[in-house]
């Protein structure tokens, strides 16, 4: 989390709102350890990582769609089995549990 709060309050500063997905979870292996952060401003600019790159974009497409209000904030899943975790990357064998929110100041 410390990575991302110079992005943040930079953000912040300028008018932005901003997005958080964190690691709440993982079954089986996973790429980032729970705690991982990354956030997203509604200009679509990112900071931080939660899978090291594999299933980065579905998140940041997620972050987005929590601050247009066309997704609800809650945890959201994938995983090796799941056919879109696979299109994106997320091989490592396991399944990454994310919890997305707006971040409210």
């Amino acid at each position: 989390m410390r990575e991302v709060l110079d992005d943040i309050e930079r953000w912040r500063a300028a008018g932005h709102r901003v997005a958080i997905a964190r690691v709440v979870g993982l079954d089986g292996s996973g790429p980032r350890d729970p705690g991982a952060t990354m956030v997203v401003n509604d200009a679509g600019e990112v900071a931080g990582s939660v899978s090291g790159g594999c299933v980065e974009g579905a998140v940041v497409g997620e972050a987005l769609a929590v601050l247009e209000g066309t997704r609800e904030r809650g945890v959201i899943s994938f995983g090796y089995s799941d056919d879109e975790a696979f299109a994106v990357g997320l091989t490592c064998g396991g399944t990454i549990h994310l919890y997305v929110e707006p971040l409210d100041w």
